[in-house]
């Protein structure tokens, strides 16, 4: 390991890079902008949790954003674009990925570099551990589900996940006020579990993710399918709406 480790490029698209840190798998995004969850990116991570899940030497992934960006979320250009389908099908496929995360397959844990709105929150709450910033005020990265301030409704996935994942104490004003969280106020929301130096996010992350890779793999799908079964369930139900 080398203390300023290079992503190597992942054939599958530019977007996503996949780095190897011990028995861990690093997804970086990055597409120069937002990192838009759109139908590309969403590709280019299922093909990269795909490489790392094939991998018998790596037993848990990090997701890491790009520096001040996490995810915006969903494509807006494509939202609204008018193609209903071409929505549909990427709302789906987001649900999909949230519910790959949370569900049985390795452990993931989010490095939360930068803004995590909408989708992006929901990447969040889908992985075992969130580490972000503790930075707080006007130029701090903003966490939250922002769709009502943009005119959107959560997909019924999405609203499953975020009541079981926020803090009750908040979820109406997370979910309903569409309130944006920084720091540790986005711990005490629920969004993340740990609030440290910027610098540390992504080292923490790696770290956290280590811990989870020495679990035993069987035991921990097993506990995920009967702990969070019901919600993976609704998740999958509601998938189509």
């Amino acid at each position: 390991m080398t203390s300023d480790p290079q992503p190597e490029p992942n054939p599958e698209t530019a977007l996503v890079t996949v780095e190897r840190r011990g028995p861990v798998g690093v997804v970086h995004l990055d597409d120069g902008r937002a990192n838009a969850l759109g139908p590309p990116m969403l590709a280019a991570i299922e093909a990269a949790f795909d490489e790392i899940e094939a991998d018998p030497e790596l037993g848990a992934i990090v997701v890491v954003g790009r520096p001040g960006r996490f995810s915006a979320g969903f494509d807006l250009n494509l939202i609204r674009s008018g193609d209903g389908g071409a929505v549909k099908a990427m709302v789906r496929r987001g649900g999909d990925l949230v519910m790959r995360c949370y569900g049985p397959g390795l452990p993931v844990v989010a490095a939360c570099t930068g803004h995590a709105l909408a989708a992006g929150a929901l990447l969040l709450l889908g992985c075992d551990v969130r580490v972000g910033p503790d930075t707080t005020g006007p130029e701090a990265p903003k966490i939250g589900l922002n769709e009502v301030a943009i005119g959107l409704t959560l997909p019924p996935w999405a609203l499953a996940i975020a009541k079981e994942r926020l803090n009750p104490l908040h979820a109406q004003r997370a979910v309903v006020n569409g309130h944006l969280a920084d720091g540790p106020a986005a711990v005490a929301m629920g969004y993340l579990d740990l609030a440290v130096s910027p610098g540390d996010v992504v080292e923490r992350a790696v770290y956290e993710a280590t811990v989870l890779a020495a679990l035993d793999r069987d035991a921990y799908a097993a506990t995920v399918t009967a702990f969070r079964g019901p919600v993976l369930e609704a998740m999958d139900r509601r998938s189509g709406s």
